[in-house]
């Protein structure tokens, strides 16, 4: 007597294409349009359910200039000081490139920049 014949497994799209760890990385100036997007990008992961890391915050980055008021250089010494706050937001997904690129496709708010780093895992 033999084994009875083995049937193929039935495997899906997501099985199929090898699973990568898909980094996101948003930076901006404006703290509101940055949680924006990152709320709105977490959400299309999870309705895919994907599994979703973060958004982690980064230490904010404070560029400072310090600026002499007077063009001359006479005068009392008074200053201006300028600050640009540079906030940054990272984001972890296991999921297909293929996925990747429909969750990307969203509207991005002005002056926020992303970053998408794809690795093996």
């Amino acid at each position: 007597m033999s084994a009875p014949p083995i049937k193929p497994t039935a495997t899906t799209e997501a099985d199929e294409a090898p699973i990568h760890r898909i980094r996101i990385t948003l930076t901006s100036r404006k703290v509101d349009a940055l949680e924006r997007v990152c709320t709105e990008l977490k959400n299309k992961a999870l309705a895919k359910n994907l599994k979703v890391t973060g958004p982690v915050r980064m230490p904010t980055k404070k560029l400072k200039l310090l600026v002499r008021k007077s063009p001359c250089g006479e005068g009392t010494n008074t200053y201006d000081r300028f600050q640009m706050r540079i906030h940054k937001r990272i984001l972890d997904l296991h999921s297909p490139s293929e996925v990747v690129r429909q969750l990307t496709n969203i509207s991005i708010d002005p002056g926020v920049d992303v970053e998408v780093i794809i690795a093996n895992s």
